[in-house]
C-alpha cells in the first residue's frame, strides 16, 4: 500500500495542516516508508507468538512510601513572595465572580 500525493493532501486537510509542496512530498515519502515497514511486519510468520506489551519482562522499581523528615514550615515559606498564617499566598486564578 502506498499513499498518493492526493491522499497526503487530503489527510493534511483533515488534520488542518497547511503543508507546502515540499512538505507534502516529504510527508508522502515518510508515510510510505512507515507503511512499507508495516507491510513487512504483516508478512512475518507470528504463529505461536504470544501477544505481549513489551519485548522484555518489565518490573516496576519503587521504594517504600515512608515518611521522612522535611523542611520545617517556616523554612519552606521563607522565600515565598507572599505568605500568611504559615501558608503560601497565591493570586486567585479561577472565578472572580464578575464574569457570570
Amino acid at each position: 500500500m502506498s499513499l498518493s500525493e492526493h491522499d497526503v493532501r487530503h489527510v493534511a486537510m483533515l488534520a488542518r495542516l497547511g503543508l507546502t509542496d515540499e512538505e507534502t512530498k516529504a510527508m508522502q515519502s515518510d508515510l510510505n516508508s512507515i507503511l512499507g515497514h508495516i507491510d513487512e511486519i504483516q508478512r512475518l510468520d507470528l504463529a505461536g507468538v504470544e501477544p505481549m506489551a513489551h519485548a522484555i519482562e518489565v518490573v516496576n522499581v519503587t521504594r517504600p512510601d515512608v515518611a521522612r523528615p522535611s523542611f520545617p514550615q517556616a523554612v519552606a515559606i521563607s522565600n515565598a513572595p507572599l505568605a500568611e498564617n504559615g501558608a503560601f499566598v497565591i493570586p486567585q486564578i479561577t472565578g472572580g465572580g464578575d464574569d457570570e
